[in-house]
């Protein structure tokens, strides 16, 4: 039986209006073995100096990349095997960063990585020999934990004026105290740029005589205060 043309473009058209409405499907990216271990290169040199500084947020956000990296290997890999032992020594960096024990993560790193070169061996790639990263892989990132640090330094050098965290176990020298840092960044005008400018001024004209100290910070000082006032501003109320 031959379909009349008005049919068979009404069938078309019904086909293109249902292909319209479903949601697209993802095109599946085929990544080739290399491809993951360049990415747990990189990954590997962050994770050590995240872990040399302590910033252990950063480190474990590394080590979950890895790790997903690895189970993604071992799919690609003719014995899988090798992927087992290497996850063994990532999941002692992991205690090692859950602990923020800094000599155990160095151990657990130089295992992981001894594990790795062994793997390369064991598979033919003995060409490849992975080491303990001697420089930052990139220059854009800064690998201490900078929130950490902009506590430090609010207690150190705001903390003599300032309620920087709890009312109940700080207390300023000033009197009255200057505002809290809750009460700073809950202001409408609080503005991360205003705050940089503020701390790099002199502070007249503010507080007890008008005559509030310059705290004389550098400027990666100025940057974690900043950077602290902002986690603050953004974690949700209690």
């Amino acid at each position: 039986m031959r379909l009349s043309a008005p049919f068979i473009a009404a069938i078309f058209a019904a086909v293109a209006a249902s292909s319209a409405g479903a949601p697209a499907q993802p095109t599946p990216i085929d990544v080739s073995l290399s491809d993951l271990m360049t990415r747990v290169q990189l990954q590997h040199a962050k994770l050590w100096f995240a872990g040399k500084l302590s910033n252990w947020g950063l480190a474990s956000y590394e080590i979950q990349h890895i790790d997903d990296a690895l189970e993604r290997t071992s799919k690609l890999m003719p014995d899988p095997a090798r992927i087992v032992a290497a996850k063994v020594q990532l999941q002692a960096v992991r205690q090692a960063v859950q602990q923020k024990d800094v000599p155990a993560f160095t151990k657990a790193y130089s295992a992981l990585t001894n594990e790795c070169n062994s793997c390369h061996r064991a598979s033919g790639f003995a060409s490849i020999t992975i080491q303990v990263p001697v420089r930052p892989p990139v220059a854009n990132q800064l690998f201490v934990d900078q929130i950490t640090e902009g506590r430090a330094q609010a207690h150190a050098s705001c903390g003599p004026c300032h309620v920087v965290e709890d009312a109940s176990r700080e207390s300023p020298a000033s009197r009255p105290p200057a505002p809290s840092f809750l009460e700073i960044i809950d202001r409408p005008s609080f503005s991360a740029d205003d705050i940089r400018q503020f701390l790099t001024s002199s502070h007249r004209r503010l507080g007890p005589g008008q005559a509030m100290p310059n705290p004389r910070l550098a400027e990666y000082q100025i940057d974690a205060i900043v950077a602290y006032l902002e986690t603050l501003k953004a974690r949700p109320p209690r």
